[in-house]
């Protein structure tokens, strides 16, 4: 056997083996992409698209990689994953703009007559629907960049468009900060079903309107029958802004065709601009079913992906932009997509109705206007450094596990801040602040409050260092 080629073959025989005891499709969508990189010392090296394909494979298939290993390599046999980096990854899918629009074929919904209570012999009529989708093909997978920010949710989206309802992702919940791509990505996950399954019915709709809908129909009789039956036709239901569905009877309603769906096989895709964990208002049985899935937080993007996003946004545009500029722009603008898509096209607008260069100083007037004059960002680690500062203590101190009470205080007001300032989801206070759980934060986050309101004294602190942190930010 050519050494050079042994990883290679050792592989092919894992493969032959695996394909023959799982199903094709699970087969193509977990092992197929997995590449054989090295063997040495009867240790083989795997390269994984990303840390959440490795995180899955180890959770789903590690007693089968194990016995298919020992049969091919000996008992001595030893496995290593290497990750594959994003830079090598082709994130400038340039750009998928002409999808059609999906389509829902007709379904049949059981309608009620609009007079009297339905009883054991009023029998529903049968109405021919078409489902609007309200997909914008725009929001497809060829149109994301893809960065550390959101490889996560990109693979596991994928993996619902190949299986939607039979995979672990069910419901699949994306939350984050405004303008990080959560819509985008859930109607992105719609499409590619539709292009995959198009007999399935997929419906996209927002939580707000999910609860017009519901108190529309309540108030007409025997509409909320029709209502009910309605969605429990729906194959893939996309809720975007779920943290907008308040009311008990709203709440109720989707209950029920969460559990429909849900137990019907069919896919649930949520957004949400905060946690499971952090939804206020809700019933909690239907919190506690928004955690059976996958729940994955999407983060602001780094300058490579922002820069990367740039590229593909001025391309689909048709203009020809410097790198100058928009490693001035990518530089600039940190927050989100929608705030840097935003200068660009404000950008590229300026140019041509006032017959102006690109250049970076236009780049400098437009972002000027989109993130002030001079933007310092305040990030869960200025807090930390203001925190620290103030209370003349290190950030080791505050990341430790002391239990010391200045050291409590300070960090409780970090976690504070970190949510009041910037909006922050528990979790990632919680990982930034010595890696503590979302309840420790939310505990933090009621102590401040309570003390403020009962310590002048404390709320002094509080109010200081939110000062400073103002006073840097301007």
């Amino acid at each position: 056997m050519n050494n050079t080629e042994q990883h290679i073959e050792i592989w092919n025989s894992c493969l032959s083996i695996i394909e023959n005891i799982i199903e094709p499709q699970k087969f193509n969508m977990w092992f197929k992409p997995l590449k054989p990189v090295s063997f040495k010392d009867s240790t083989i090296t795997l390269e994984v698209p990303t840390e959440f394909f490795r995180e899955y494979i180890e959770g789903t298939y590690l007693d089968l990689l194990k016995a298919t290993l020992k049969r091919v390599i000996g008992t001595d046999a030893r496995l290593i994953y290497k990750v594959r980096p994003v830079q090598s990854e082709q994130s400038m899918r340039f750009p998928a703009t002409k999808e059609s629009t999906p389509v829902n074929g007709p379904m049949n919904v059981p309608v009620y007559p609009s007079a009297g209570n339905p009883g054991p012999f009023v029998f529903p009529g049968l109405a021919r629907v078409t489902v609007n989708p309200r997909l914008n093909p725009t929001y497809c997978f060829g149109n994301l960049v893809v960065g550390e920010c959101n490889k996560m949710g990109i693979t596991a989206g994928e993996s619902i468009s190949m299986s939607p309802g039979k995979t672990p992702f069910n419901p699949l919940f994306l939350f984050g900060g405004p303008g990080l791509g959560k819509t985008h990505l859930a109607q992105a996950i719609g499409i590619e079903i539709k292009k995959r399954f198009p007999e399935l019915v997929v419906l996209y709709v927002t939580g707000n309107e999910f609860k017009t809908q519901y108190m529309d129909a309540a108030f007409v009789k025997n509409k909320l029958t029709d209502f009910m039956a309605y969605y429990s036709r729906i194959d893939v239901l996309i809720v975007d802004d779920i943290h907008e569905l308040s009311g008990q009877g709203t709440q109720t309603a989707f209950f029920s065709v969460f559990n429909h769906l849900h137990e019907t096989g069919k896919q649930l895709i949520f957004t949400s601009d905060r946690s499971p964990a952090d939804l206020q208002n809700f019933e909690e049985r239907l919190l506690s079913r928004m955690k059976w899935g996958l729940s994955v937080e999407l983060q602001r993007p780094s300058y490579q992906t922002r820069l990367e996003m740039l590229k593909v946004r001025s391309f689909r545009e048709g203009v020809s932009i410097s790198d100058e500029v928009l490693e001035f722009l990518a530089a600039r603008i940190k927050s989100n997509f929608r705030e840097l898509e935003g200068a660009l096209i404000s950008l590229v607008a300026r140019a041509t109705l006032c017959h102006q260069e690109i250049t970076v100083e236009l780049a400098k007037t437009i972002s000027n206007q989109i993130v002030g004059e001079e933007e310092t960002e305040i990030s869960i680690e200025k807090v930390q450094n203001t925190v620290c500062g103030y209370f003349n203590i290190t950030k080791e101190d505050i990341l430790s596990k002391s239990r010391k009470r200045n050291i409590v205080q300070a960090r409780q007001i970090a976690m504070y801040l970190s949510r009041n300032m910037l909006k922050c989801s528990l979790s990632t206070i919680g990982a930034e602040l010595g890696g503590k759980d979302h309840a420790t934060v939310m505990h933090a986050c009621s102590t401040v409050s309570d003390m403020m309101s009962t310590d002048r004294n404390f709320k002094k602190f509080v109010t200081d260092i939110e000062r400073l942190l103002v006073a840097e930010g301007e």
